[in-house]
C-alpha cells in the first residue's frame, strides 16, 4: 500500500482516500481549510478594510461589455439594435438589458478599464481566477483559495470556499492542497450534498465505522508516514465535523420565506444568488455562483438579452437583500468575466461579437468600495481603454485590498518557486470610501 501511494500521482492519491471515505462512512470528503496567515495577513492587512466575505459572480463565456455596462449610444455600428438606459445615478447610462440593475447602480462601481491578455477562454477564465497564465508544470490555487489560506475561515464547521455551479478547474486549491479548493455545489435547491448521514446507516453503525476507521488509520500512519493521505484525512475529519454542524441548514434555501424567494427569482442563478447570502450570513468567507452562455459569437444580441435577464433580477435582489440585512458593508459583491466581446458586429454570424480581451467591464460593489461610480474609459467605440487600465491582477489585488489581505505577500509553492495572489497587480485604493 505504501509503494502503491508514494508512486501514485495527486488525482490517483485523492481519488483513494475519497472512495475510501464514501465506502467506508457513506459520506464525501469536501475540501475545507488548513493552516491559515494570520500574522502574515495583520501585517500586509490594508488599513480600514470592510469587507469580511466575497460574494464572486463569474460571467462565463466572456459578457459583452458593450451591450451591458459600457453601452455607447452615439455609435450605432457598435451598438446595434441595442438601447440604453439612464440609471439611478446621474450621467451613468447602462444597457436597457439591465432595468433592476439600473436601480441600484448607487451601490456599484463599474470598472470599464479591464483589460487581459488572454483571449481564449480557457485560459482567460484560469487568469481571471488565479492571476496567472495556465503553465503545465504548476496549478496556481484560486482566488477563493488564496482569500482563504490568508484570511482563515470564519466559522469553525463550515467551509471558508464554496462555489456554486462552477468548474472545478477554476476553483482548486492548486499548489495549497485540496482542503484549500472550493467546496462544490451543483443545484442551489439541493444544498451541499452527501453532507448528512445515509438513511440506511444508523447512528450506532456509523459511530462503529468511525471507531474501526480510527482505529485502521492509526495503525496506516504509523507505519506508513505520508503527507498526501494525512492531508486527507484532515479533511475526513472536516467533514465530519461539517456532518454534526447546527448550522448545514444554512445551505437549505428552502428555509427562506416565499417573498424572499421571489425577490431574486426562479432560476438557477438567482437560487445561487439566493444560497450565497445565506452563507455569508453563516460566515462563509468566499462564495462563487457562475452564470454561463455568454459566449456570443452567434446571434450576439438576443444571447445577450437572454442572459441578462436571468442576471439582472438576481443581481439586484443581491445587492438590496444584503443592505437590508445589514451585510452589504462587509460584502464584496464582485461581477467578472474573462473577456469583453468586439466593437465589430459579424454579420456573417447572424449579428454575433467575437472575443476582446483589449477592454471589457466588471463591477464592485459593497465592501468598503463606492458606490455611484465609473471608473476607468475606453474609446468611442470601445475597443481599447483610454484611461486607468485595469489589468486582471490589479483586479485582483482590488478585492484582496478590500479584505485587508496581503495581495503583495510572496507564498512558495512545494517547488520553492514565488507566487502572489494578485502576481504583480495593484489594488484601485481610490474607489474605496
Amino acid at each position: 500500500m505504501k509503494q502503491f501511494l508514494n508512486k501514485a500521482d495527486e488525482p490517483t492519491r485523492r481519488q483513494f482516500m475519497l472512495n475510501a471515505a464514501r465506502a467506508y462512512l457513506g459520506v464525501h470528503l469536501f475540501p475545507m481549510l488548513g493552516p491559515t496567515i494570520a500574522s502574515a495577513a495583520a501585517e500586509g492587512a490594508a488599513k480600514g478594510a470592510k469587507a469580511k466575505h466575497v460574494i464572486y459572480l463569474f460571467m462565463n463565456g466572456g459578457m459583452s461589455h458593450l451591450d451591458t455596462f459600457d453601452p455607447k449610444p452615439k455609435k450605432k455600428d457598435v451598438m446595434g439594435p441595442t438601447k440604453t438606459i439612464q440609471s439611478k445615478v446621474d450621467g451613468v447610462e447602462i444597457s436597457e438589458f439591465l432595468p433592476k440593475t439600473a436601480q441600484v447602480t448607487d451601490k456599484m462601481c463599474i470598472i470599464n478599464s479591464m483589460n487581459s491578455t488572454q483571449g481564449a477562454h480557457e485560459q482567460g477564465v484560469y487568469m481571471m481566477h488565479t492571476s496567472y497564465s495556465p503553465r503545465g508544470t504548476i496549478k496556481h490555487p484560486a482566488l477563493g483559495s488564496w482569500v482563504v489560506k490568508l484570511g482563515g475561515r470564519m466559522h469553525p464547521e463550515l467551509p471558508g470556499f464554496v462555489a456554486v455551479n462552477s468548474a472545478p478547474e477554476s476553483t482548486g486549491g492548486g499548489f495549497f492542497g485540496a482542503k484549500f479548493s472550493a467546496a462544490p455545489i451543483g443545484r442551489p435547491d439541493e444544498g451541499l450534498q452527501d453532507s448528512s448521514r445515509a438513511h440506511d446507516v444508523s447512528k450506532e453503525d456509523f459511530s462503529r465505522r468511525l471507531t474501526l476507521a480510527d482505529k485502521l488509520n492509526q495503525q496506516f500512519h504509523s507505519r506508513y508516514p505520508n503527507t498526501d493521505v494525512k492531508a486527507y484525512e484532515e479533511l475526513y475529519r472536516e467533514a465530519i465535523s461539517l456532518m454534526n454542524s447546527k448550522d448545514l441548514a444554512a445551505f437549505n434555501i428552502g428555509e427562506e420565506d416565499q417573498e424572499t424567494r421571489d425577490l431574486y427569482g426562479s432560476g438557477t442563478f438567482a437560487q445561487g444568488c439566493l444560497l450565497a447570502r445565506r452563507l455569508v450570513e453563516h460566515d462563509v468567507r468566499f462564495v462563487e455562483v457562475q452564470l454561463g452562455g455568454w459566449d456570443t459569437h452567434y446571434d450576439n444580441f438576443t444571447a445577450v438579452e437572454g442572459r441578462c435577464k436571468e442576471f439582472d433580477q438576481a443581481y439586484a435582489a443581491l445587492l438590496i437583500d444584503l443592505e437590508k440585512r445589514g451585510k452589504l458593508q462587509d460584502t464584496l459583491v464582485v461581477v467578472a468575466t474573462e473577456f469583453g466581446r468586439t466593437p465589430k458586429i459579424d454579420t456573417n454570424h447572424n449579428d454575433g461579437r467575437d472575443h476582446h480581451p483589449s477592454a471589457f467591464s466588471c463591477v464592485l460593489a459593497g465592501g468598503g468600495v463606492k458606490g455611484g461610480m465609473k471608473y476607468g474609459l475606453t474609446d468611442t467605440s470601445g475597443a481599447k481603454v483610454k484611461e486607468n487600465k485595469v489589468s486582471v491582477q490589479d483586479f485582483n489585488a482590488t478585492i484582496a485590498y478590500a479584505l485587508g489581505l496581503p495581495y503583495d505577500l510572496v507564498m512558495m509553492s512545494p517547488t520553492k518557486r514565488p507566487f502572489k495572489l494578485a502576481d504583480k497587480g495593484m489594488p484601485i485604493t481610490s474607489i474605496f470610501g
